[in-house]
C-alpha cells in the first residue's frame, strides 16, 4: 500500500496519519533505518500521546502491508502488470518489470482512491500541515537503535511538493515515475509509457475493493465511490 490507502480510513489524529507515512518516509530518507513491529511495540502504551500516535500510526502501516502484500489481488495484479510493462518495453527479463508490477499496484490504488475522494486528499495533506517534523523524527529515533537525521527534512519536502496529486494524471505520474527509477538506479521510462499507464490504472480500479480489504465507514465509502464509477 501506499501513502494515501495506508491512511485514508483515520483522517483524525495528524500525528497517527504521519506514522502511517513513516515508514514509506524512511525508505527514501534514510533506509539505514528499517521499522519492525517489535520496535514499534514497546512504545505502543506510552504516556507521552503524541508517540503513542506515532507508533501506532506506524503499526496500522505494517499491519496494512503485511495483509495487502500476501492479498491475492496484489500477487495477481504485480504479476500481470510485470508482464505487462515486460511486453511494452520489450524487456524479456530484468529488474524493471517486477520493480514497476509492486510499485504500480500501490501508485494506481492511491491514485483510484484519490479520484474518488478528492476532499479526503485535501484534509490528508491539511492535517500533515498540523505536523512539527522535528518531534516526528524525534518520536522514530525512540523507537530503533538506528537514529535518523533525515525523517524530518524529507517531511517538509513531501508536505512542499504534494506528489500524490500528481498521480492523477499519466504525464506527472510517468515524472514522478522516473524520479523513482532515478533514486533505484533503473533505467528511464519512455514517454510513450504513459499509453500503458491507462490501460494499468483501469485494471487496479477493478479490483480495488479487493485491494483495500479494510472494513470501517471510510473504507466502505471510498469503494462504493471506486466501484459507481
Amino acid at each position: 500500500m501506499n501513502y494515501f490507502a495506508h491512511a485514508v480510513d483515520f483522517l483524525e489524529d495528524p500525528y497517527f496519519v504521519a506514522g502511517t507515512a513513516v515508514p514509506d518516509w524512511l525508505a527514501v530518507a534514510d533506509r539505514r533505518v528499517r521499522l519492525r513491529r517489535r520496535h514499534v511495540a514497546q512504545v505502543l502504551n506510552h504516556s507521552d500521546p503524541l508517540l503513542n500516535a506515532v507508533a501506532r500510526g506506524i503499526a496500522q502501516h505494517l499491519d496494512d502491508d503485511t495483509r495487502f502484500h500476501e492479498s491475492r489481488a496484489f500477487v495477481e495484479l504485480s504479476m500481470a502488470i510485470s508482464a505487462a510493462v515486460r511486453d511494452f518495453l520489450q524487456e524479456p527479463s530484468g529488474m524493471r518489470p517486477a520493480f514497476l508490477g509492486h510499485l504500480l499496484v500501490e501508485v494506481l490504488l492511491d491514485a483510484s482512491l484519490i479520484a474518488a475522494n478528492p476532499e479526503g486528499l485535501h484534509e490528508y495533506y491539511r492535517l500533515l500541515s498540523r505536523v512539527d517534523p522535528a518531534r516526528v523524527e524525534v518520536s522514530v529515533n525512540t523507537m530503533t537503535a538506528n537514529r535518523t537525521g533525515r525523517l524530518a527534512g524529507m517531511i517538509e519536502a513531501f508536505c512542499r511538493e504534494r506528489i500524490l496529486w500528481d498521480y492523477l494524471d499519466d504525464a506527472t505520474l510517468l515524472r514522478r515515475l522516473n524520479q523513482v527509477m532515478r533514486r533505484v538506479e533503473l533505467a528511464a521510462l519512455p514517454a510513450e509509457f504513459v499509453d500503458l499507464l491507462r490501460v494499468l490504472r483501469g485494471l487496479v480500479d477493478r479490483r480495488s475493493g479487493e485491494l483495500l480489504g479494510r472494513t470501517g465507514p471510510h473504507a466502505l465509502a471510498a469503494k462504493l465511490a471506486l466501484e459507481s464509477r
